[in-house]
């Protein structure tokens, strides 16, 4: 076999990755367009699926089984093409997705004789589906990635279909391939990958699609809403800027028109100042409205298929609900097809007609929502279902919540419990259990102090909570309620302006250096991102032991044999001390992240969402170690997080958090079969359950509390 000069890591015979800025948005104006401008082209003229190394025309779906088994072969090691991600335009990955920008756009326009009538699309031929047929057909898709010289799948042999307006959600667990499958058919993969088999929208080929006819798919054809908003619109430039480069790359409109089209876009996914947002910048907008305007730009030139990337991942479940709302109505309305990548069952039942599973790059089993959720057959399928925290199942009780029972009984009945009963009665049970709190906060008021010209903000005010030994308290709320705020107060990372807030019997209001050092041996916390939160350039073993090395509580040969215990207590193998923590599952990177908060033996431990950039099955078994490790050890908890179920689990009491302020507050059993306050009410009737039916009858309460609030 031939030599050629590839980077490490990625196979003989693949297309060498092209020269395109790290961050092309950072590199000026200029610079990112002409870098999303060539990412088209350019992958068809370094050997891809018309240029092979070998020799041999490659033509999608051409690769049998032997071929795709030996990575080395050299007729289909550049079968991968696709250029790579960061070359992306203006408006980050969802430009991407439209295509080629805007100024290639503009010298196009200038080399036509004439112009189509005002508001219609331009004179070439749109892709159409026959009646009754799929908008998307998938056949033998296959995707590699060369790792190490060795092409690693994937993806394997997936076939499905999806019809206008149906929703196909594809699911599984992180690395299972349900996003690198996907976007294979935009042509947004690194260059080191190789992809084979057949994607047909209504009857076109997309797998070995170049130039142009690529670009004409991007955006028009094919929308993708990505998971994190902030990172896919541009920084630099209003949301309407955005939206109208996105239309006029794919419609012959004027700027004023393209202007009157991205309003039109922004009053459909109902944000509530469409003229405001249009002239917003992504950061001034909250995540749901970013979301929304990201919705927008990817539906401003009606495809026929729709690809939503974890789209509700990162948001409160009152705003998630929102969302899959808004993504159910507009695919009714434009009739388009959509395929749902997630590793939420919740949002599964909520939206899905169709369901495709995959593990390990296999589609282990597919069917309609009714049937995978009532009769799963696959044992993976089963297990993942049997993941999800069910809300309403908390407790030492088998009996579960009824919870449409209970939202219309509390739309019915907006009182229909003494909150002092159930207060009087939870601090009865915790007087039996304990002598007095490891962590009381009364009428505490927490501010961020003035930076800048920007003054003081006051992000809790009048907050009163109690922990005790052996107890967790679930603290919930939306973004922006104050619930984090809180749990950086508690172990001494901020300071408290008003009020009191004691820690194991020290007062930290007002508290010295000396005594704030002093009572964080006391407290441990863990973070809602493992991977942010440990020091990528030290070993796991160096970063659980390095709490109790600088407390001086154990050195040497001692402070070893501590880091094995802490490993074997978080069921991680002791050898995994010398792995770093790229080298660990987000699973595992939390399990070290419990370990190092643990290893100092804290009276009080703040966990803030530490599971919810966890997929199902490892939220679960992080949350039995959670509670086997408190049971052992008996520390008080104070769980920070947004998800309910989660909390039903888990926590004795639950603390429901607004705008700084506590609404409402009681035992598990009184705040969750008997909520008191509307926003509460808002709260459950929001989070999602793995149960289309019942998915259906919360839907319909939602609507029916909205009309009653209005």
């Amino acid at each position: 076999m031939s030599t050629s000069h590839q980077p490490d890591g990625i196979p003989e015979g693949t297309p060498e990755p092209h020269g395109t800025p790290e961050n092309p948005a950072a590199s000026g104006h200029d610079d990112a367009r002409t870098a999303g401008a060539q990412a088209g082209p350019a992958a068809s003229s370094t050997g891809g699926a018309e240029s092979t190394p070998g020799g041999a025309e490659s033509t999608p779906g051409d690769v049998t089984a032997a071929q795709h088994n030996a990575p080395w072969n050299d007729a289909q090691a550049g079968d991968g093409r696709v250029a790579s991600p960061d070359a992306a335009p203006v408006t980050g990955q969802s430009a991407v997705v439209a295509g080629a920008t805007a100024a290639g756009a503009e010298k196009k326009r200038g080399r036509r004789a004439q112009r189509s009538e005002p508001g219609t699309r331009r004179s070439r031929s749109r892709t159409t589906v026959a009646r009754g047929e799929p908008v998307l057909s998938v056949r033998g898709l296959s995707v590699d990635f060369g790792v190490d010289r060795e092409w690693v799948p994937a993806a394997v042999d997936l076939t499905y279909d999806v019809a206008a307006g149906e929703v196909l959600a594809i699911v599984g667990e992180s690395g299972s391939g349900k996003s690198a499958s996907s976007m294979s058919m935009l042509g947004l993969l690194p260059s080191n990958a190789r992809v084979s088999g057949s994607a047909k929208l209504g009857g076109t080929e997309l797998i070995g699609l170049r130039g142009s006819g690529l670009r004409r798919v991007r955006g028009e054809e094919i929308a993708v809403i990505f998971q994190e908003p902030m990172t896919a619109l541009n920084p630099v430039y209003t949301v309407g800027q955005q939206i109208v480069e996105t239309i006029r790359l794919h419609r012959d409109l004027s700027p004023s028109e393209a202007t009157e089209r991205a309003m039109q876009m922004l009053t459909m996914v109902e944000l509530p100042d469409p003229e405001k947002a249009f002239r917003s910048y992504p950061h001034q907008l909250s995540g749901g409205q970013r979301q929304r305007a990201m919705i927008a730009q990817s539906l401003s030139c009606d495809p026929k298929l729709l690809i939503a990337d974890e789209p509700t991942t990162a948001l409160d479940v009152t705003v998630q609900a929102e969302i899959l709302d808004l993504i159910r109505n507009l695919k009714d309305q434009l009739d388009s097809a959509v395929i749902l990548i997630t590793h939420d069952m919740g949002v599964v039942a909520d939206l899905a007609d169709k369901i495709a599973v995959m593990q390990k790059g296999v589609i282990v089993e597919q069917g309609s929502a009714e049937q995978i959720f009532s009769s799963p057959q696959h044992p993976y399928t089963i297990s993942l279902l049997e993941s999800v925290p069910h809300l309403g199942e908390g407790g030492e009780s088998d009996e579960s919540v009824d919870l449409a029972a209970v939202l219309e009984q509390s739309i019915a009945s907006p009182t229909i419990v003494d909150r002092s009963t159930a207060e009087e009665a939870s601090m009865d049970t915790l007087a039996q259990r304990v002598v007095a709190p490891v962590l009381q906060l009364k009428d505490v008021a927490i501010e961020y102090p003035k930076q800048g010209r920007n003054p003081a903000f006051r992000a809790v005010e009048g907050v009163s909570i109690t922990v005790a030994s052996g107890e967790t308290v679930g603290l919930v709320g939306e973004s922006g309620s104050g619930k984090t705020t809180i749990g950086r107060a508690a172990v001494g990372l901020l300071p408290v302006v008003e009020g009191s807030l004691i820690v194991d019997g020290v007062e930290l209001a007002g508290a010295s250096r000396s005594t704030l050092n002093k009572v964080r041996k006391d407290v441990g916390m863990v973070f809602q991102d493992p991977s942010s939160s440990l020091n990528p350039r030290l070993p796991i073993g160096e970063s659980i032991g390095e709490p109790m090395y600088l407390a001086g509580v154990a050195k040497g040969a001692q402070l070893q044999t501590r880091i094995e215990q802490l490993l074997d207590q978080v069921r991680l193998p002791r050898n995994y001390r010398n792995r770093y923590p790229h080298e660990l599952s987000g699973g595992q990177k939390q399990r070290v992240g419990i370990a190092r908060a643990l290893s100092l033996k804290p009276k009080l431990l703040v966990a803030d969402e530490p599971t919810s950039a966890l997929d199902v099955s490892v939220q679960a078994t992080v949350l039995d170690l959670f509670e086997e490790l408190q049971a052992e050890m008996g520390f008080a908890c104070l769980f920070v997080t947004h998800d309910l179920a989660v909390i039903d689990r888990l926590a004795n009491r639950i603390v429901v958090m607004q705008h700084g302020h506590i609404v409402e507050q009681g035992s598990r059993e009184a705040v969750l079969r008997h909520p008191e306050q509307e926003y509460t009410k808002r709260l459950l009737a929001a989070v999602p359950v793995p149960s289309p039916e019942a998915q259906r009858v919360r839907r319909e309460l939602r609507q029916q509390m909205a009309h009653h609030v209005s």
